[in-house]
Formats: C-alpha cells, sequence, structure tokens
C-alpha cells in the first residue's frame, strides 16, 4: 500500500437478520387442547366416511342392494371433499405429510408479506383519523382525567412523580451545557428584538388614563418620608455648603428653609393634580416615549447597551444564578412533595381544585376534551407509519415456523369446521349427483 492511500477501517461484518421471541399466549394449553379436538373429531368423520365407503364397495360385490349405490356415493364424495379441505387447511401452515408440494406451507413463506399486509390494514382501518377521533369522542378522555385528579391521592401522586422526574432530569443536565443554551437563547433573542421600541411601548402601557401618576404620588410619598428620616443629615450637609464667615444662626436659617422649601414643595405636588411640575413630569415622560420609539440615536443607544450587557461578565453569573435557584428550587420541591405525602401540598389542592372545576364547569370540559383529542390526533396522525411499519417489522423478525404455530392456534379450531363440512357437504352433493344419474 502505498503512503498517499488513505487508511480505512476495517470492513465490518454483515448483521446477522433480526430474530424476535414472540410473545407467550394466553391459555396456550387450552387453545392447543381445542385444536386438537377439533382436529381429532375432523379426522374422525373422514375415516368414517372412508369406512362406510369401503364396506359398501366390498358388500357389492355379493349383494345388489338399491340403496348401497347411494350409501357409496355419498361416501365415496364425502372422502374427497374431506381430503380436498384437509389438504387446503394443512397447506396454509405446513407442507401435507412432509411433501413440498408448491403452494404448501403458505404462512411461513408468506410471513413477511402478512405482515407488511397486517401494518397496512391497521394503519389505514384503525388508525384512521376518522375512527380515532369518533372513539375518543366516545371516550371523553378530559372528563376521565378530571375524575381521577379529583382524588387527592391520585393527585398527590402526580406531584410527586413530577417532582422527581422533574429534579431527577435537572441533575442529570450538565451545568456547563445548559448555560451555554441559556446564553445563546437569551442572547439570540434579544439581539433579534430592539430594545427601546419595545421599552417605548411598555411605557405607553403603563401612562395610559394616567397611571404613571400613581407612580409618581408613590415617589414623592417617598421623598416625603425620606426628607422627614434624614432631616438632621440634611441640615448639616447645607451648612457645610455654607461660607464660614457666615453666622450659626443664619446657616440655621438657611437649612430650616430648605428643609421646610422641600417638605413644602412635595406636599403641593402631592396635593395638587394639576401643578406645574406634574405637567413637566408628563411632558418629559411623553417626549422619552417618543425618542424611545423614533429617534435613531435613541434607538442606537439602547443597542449598544443592550450589546455590552450581553458581553458582560455579569450577563453569564446571572444566567448561572438562574439554573442554579431552578436546580434547588426543583430538589425543594421534591423534597417538601414527599414530606407533603399524607399532608396534602399545594400543588396537589391545585390539581384537585382544578379536576373538581372541570367537572362542574361544562365548558371547560369540552375544552379540556378537545385539547386532549387534538393531542391524541396529533401523535397518532405522525406516527401512523411508524406503527404499520413496527407491526410488520416484528412479524417480519419471528421465526416463520414459531409464526405458523401461534397463527393455527388462534384460527385453526374455526378451520377444523372447514374440513368437517366438506365431508358433510362432499356427501350431501356426491348422494344427490348419484340419484340425479339413476333418475335420469
Amino acid at each position: 500500500m502505498t503512503s498517499h492511500e488513505p487508511l480505512l477501517p476495517p470492513a465490518l461484518p454483515p448483521l446477522a437478520p433480526l430474530r424476535l421471541a414472540a410473545p407467550p399466549i394466553a391459555d396456550e394449553a387450552v387453545k392447543r387442547e381445542r385444536l386438537d379436538r377439533m382436529k381429532r373429531f375432523a379426522l374422525l368423520l373422514l375415516v368414517s366416511a372412508a369406512a362406510i365407503f369401503v364396506v359398501t364397495l366390498l358388500l357389492g360385490r355379493s349383494h345388489s342392494w338399491v340403496w348401497l349405490g347411494y350409501v357409496r356415493a355419498a361416501a365415496e364424495a364425502s372422502v374427497v371433499g374431506g381430503v380436498a379441505d384437509w389438504f387446503a387447511v394443512t397447506a396454509l401452515f405446513r407442507h401435507p405429510l412432509g411433501i413440498p408440494i408448491p403452494h404448501t406451507a403458505i404462512v411461513p413463506a408468506r410471513k413477511d408479506r402478512i405482515g407488511r399486509a397486517l401494518g397496512n390494514f391497521v394503519q389505514q382501518n384503525f388508525l384512521d383519523r376518522a375512527v380515532v377521533s369518533y372513539k375518543l369522542a366516545s371516550l371523553r378522555l378530559g372528563d376521565r382525567a378530571a375524575h381521577w385528579l379529583s382524588d387527592p391521592a391520585n393527585a398527590r401522586s402526580v406531584t410527586r412523580v413530577t417532582a422527581h422526574a422533574l429534579t431527577s432530569a435537572a441533575n442529570v443536565l450538565k451545568d456547563e451545557d445548559v448555560q451555554s443554551f441559556l446564553e445563546r437563547t437569551a442572547a439570540d433573542r434579544l439581539r433579534g428584538v430592539q430594545v427601546a421600541p419595545l421599552l417605548g411601548r411598555a411605557l405607553q402601557l403603563l401612562t395610559a388614563d394616567g397611571r404613571h401618576q400613581e407612580l409618581l404620588d408613590e415617589a414623592l410619598r417617598l421623598a416625603a418620608r425620606a426628607t422627614e428620616a434624614n432631616d438632621t443629615l440634611i441640615r448639616e450637609k447645607v451648612q457645610e455648603q455654607t461660607p464660614w464667615w457666615i453666622p450659626n444662626v443664619v446657616d440655621k436659617r438657611i437649612s430650616d428653609r430648605v428643609v421646610t422649601g422641600i417638605g413644602r414643595t412635595l406636599a403641593e405636588v402631592s396635593d395638587d393634580p394639576d401643578h406645574p411640575l406634574r405637567h413637566r413630569f408628563d411632558e418629559a415622560v411623553t417626549n422619552f416615549i417618543d425618542r424611545l420609539q423614533s429617534s435613531p440615536e435613541t434607538i442606537a443607544h439602547a443597542e449598544a447597551l443592550k450589546e455590552e450587557l450581553l458581553g458582560h461578565e455579569a450577563m453569564r453569573e446571572f444566567l448561572a444564578t438562574i439554573w442554579a435557584d431552578i436546580k434547588r428550587k426543583l430538589k425543594e420541591y421534591a423534597v417538601r412533595t414527599e414530606q407533603e405525602q399524607f399532608e396534602g401540598g399545594r400543588l396537589e389542592v391545585a390539581i384537585a381544585a382544578l379536576a373538581h372545576n372541570a367537572l362542574k364547569d361544562t365548558v371547560l370540559s369540552e375544552k379540556l376534551n378537545l385539547w386532549i383529542d387534538d393531542a391524541v390526533l396529533a401523535v397518532v396522525d405522525a406516527s401512523r407509519t411508524e406503527i404499520a411499519q413496527l407491526i410488520s417489522g416484528t412479524v417480519s423478525a419471528w421465526d416463520p415456523q414459531e409464526t405458523s404455530r401461534r397463527i393455527e392456534l388462534q384460527i385453526g379450531r374455526d378451520l377444523q369446521f372447514v374440513r368437517i363440512n366438506g365431508t358433510i357437504v362432499g356427501g350431501m352433493v356426491g348422494l344427490a349427483l348419484y340419484a340425479l344419474t339413476r333418475a335420469l
């Protein structure tokens, strides 16, 4: 091999065809005993017809009884009909007498085709949307689920299972993978949305019907309380800012006026809905909203701040904190749910209450039923082909002889009636034909 030839891994041997052990058959021994009993009865009937034919044939050589011909003709036709139907029934499952006659042992030879036909039959007739929808409507799964969840014990089981499942899923996930996912998701979502216009629309909703004045009132109350609480500090700061040569009495008068003026102004603005400061506040808010929605400079500045925030280490730390808090809350919830197993947890009570309301409210009940029906139908529609392939693939993986044996156990007893009827009907047809030939 030259140096420029690529090194290829050795070829793997082909996989052996998949063979699956078919699941056990319920009451197999009972079905086998019934099948064997019907086989013995059909065989006894055929042997009896053959014996009658032999006896009448021998008697016909020494006696000339008229009725003997009728009996012999009926017995002969019974033997022919019984043997023909025995061959037809046996040929479905195996070679008659072990002789490989063409077009016999049909089930083992056509097993894969039968599996495909069965899968297509189920897909087209049982998984049809109209059929499934009709059955779901009659089941009313939403009402059944609500009735089941209305039992506190069942609601408690759901909360416990959900809590432990979420906790297990959170423990399986790697922290760095989740954090990376959160960073990518948050960055992609935020980069796809302009922050300034969105903030402007939010402020428009906030300021509708003068609701922003309520915020101003609250801010005024906070400022008044802060001024009152820091009265001494404000006076000291005012006195520190005055020149040294001003007497203390004058400093005190100035600080008194400042503190009093601040308090009076805050009270006037708070009491007067038409105060000029309120109008200026309205104008400032309106102008700010307009700039957020229409000013290219403001929008660009907001986008720059957004990009700076997304790239800052604080954002990554914040997202990591979110995931850590979620895991901690899930773990605490799982532990609390286990402890509240016999005490009635809040989520359990909420689920049971929702179920009770669904049972009492016909509108909510119908919506719940329709939602579940739509969800099931969506799953069925998406899985129809896969279910058909599962059926055909499973049958294809079964052993041919075992498949034949199983099918014979299920329908073989009924097929023995074909043999019985063939023997009886054959005898009747033979008798009729013999009588017709004698009459003519």
